[in-house]
């Protein structure tokens, strides 16, 4: 999903750095991992490249990654930008602010996990399919909102959104299913202790995560500049405001 950030990045001079996390695509797989985990890989990744400071951009799933470094790492993290950022399920009060399809899956792994293991990789050959391009239109129409679909209608957004899963899914059921799990794990940190300054976007169309939980996780950060804006979604937020999410982080 780097891609989403080109053009944007070229035009104000960003480089963009985009690791893919352990058991991911190529990534090797490590067992039993936990979110707090990877500070320690992203302090190594800075380390090689010699890289001191800099400012991390998360999209959606990658929001927990950005929170735990920054809370461990604040005297290298400048700053960073949430954008249609997934939240720490297992502290909301209630969970009606959630794509059903995630509520569906956190009962399941509750009451029966390796029944959603299972079905994880039942579905990895399904995943790891690419859908013709005259059927995009249609399975736009039939799985997203009119703002999403209008978003990903462009084709170079459409693959640097569905690629990425694509790939993630060939390397293996099991990378997909551990890092799937983190999010329905307690993070090991409390939001309320993350003091690097926070740019957080969210759609108020979004409907994995809608924008009133966004703006009660905005509530706990003791940093956060939060813009909830009108007639954006989960997609097409990061798609259409990717230059102006970049210029307002690297100001910070």
């Amino acid at each position: 999903m780097a891609e989403l950030t080109d053009q944007a990045a070229r035009d104000l001079g960003v480089r963009i750095i985009s690791p893919d996390r352990p058991g991911i695509s190529g990534s090797a797989f490590q067992a039993n991992r936990k979110l707090i985990d990877w500070p320690p890989i992203a302090r190594e990744i800075a380390d090689e490249l010699a890289i001191d400071q800099f400012h991390i951009l998360a999209i959606s799933g990658g929001a927990p990654y950005a929170y735990v470094t920054a809370w461990e790492m604040p005297q290298r993290v400048r700053a960073i930008a949430i954008v249609s950022g997934a939240l720490p399920i297992v502290d909301l009060s209630e969970q009606s602010g959630l794509l059903k399809l995630y509520r569906w899956m956190l009962a399941l792994y509750r009451s029966h996990p390796h029944l959603l293991r299972a079905l994880f990789y039942v579905a990895r050959p399904i995943a790891c399919l690419r859908p013709p391009i005259r059927f995009r239109p249609l399975l736009l129409k039939l799985l997203l909102q009119p703002c999403d679909a209008a978003a990903l209608r462009d084709a170079a957004a459409f693959e640097a959104c569905f690629d990425s899963q694509r790939r993630a899914w060939r390397g293996s059921a099991k990378g997909v299913m551990t890092d799937a799990e983190i999010y329905a794990q307690p993070w090991g940190f409390r939001l309320e202790d993350v003091e690097v300054p926070v740019r957080l976007w969210h759609g108020k169309e979004d409907r994995a995560f809608s924008f009133r939980v966004a703006q009660e996780m905005a509530r706990r950060l003791p940093n956060c500049t939060a813009r909830y804006v009108d007639n954006a979604g989960h997609y097409s937020l990061p798609i259409q405001h990717m230059h102006e999410i970049l210029a307002d982080l690297i100001a910070v």
